[in-house]
């Protein structure tokens, strides 16, 4: 049992992320500045997903899917870029000054995933 970071989405699209300390019930949130940002790029790339899975309905040609499915994936590395940024500059740096360990083995731990 440790610190776990989530996100959640409300119903109106506010992001929030917030840690819960299961060893001394110690939680709290941290105030991304790019949590705008980050919404735009992921409802422009669910947007171009849609289309991409018109395409496939509409039985494009594979090639173009493909392609279309690279740009979708290149924006959500984008998000994903802009995510980790913000987790180094706030919550990260905010968990250095506590001492918390953990958090830099959570950071590790995200970043393998997101790597595979």
């Amino acid at each position: 049992m440790s610190s776990h970071e989530h996100t959640h989405i409300r119903s109106d699209g506010t992001v929030f992320t917030h840690c819960h300390d299961t060893l001394t019930g110690h939680t709290h949130s941290h105030n991304h500045t790019k949590t705008k940002a980050v919404l735009n790029r992921l409802s422009r790339a669910i947007g171009h997903l849609e289309s991409v899975k018109r395409m496939v309905a509409d039985g494009r040609d594979c090639t173009e899917v493909l392609m279309q499915l690279a740009a979708v994936q290149s924006a959500l590395n984008g998000t994903a870029k802009v995510i980790l940024k913000d987790h180094i500059e706030h919550c990260l740096t905010d968990a250095l000054e506590q001492n918390n360990a953990a958090a830099l083995e959570e950071l590790n731990t995200a970043i393998e995933r997101f790597m595979r």
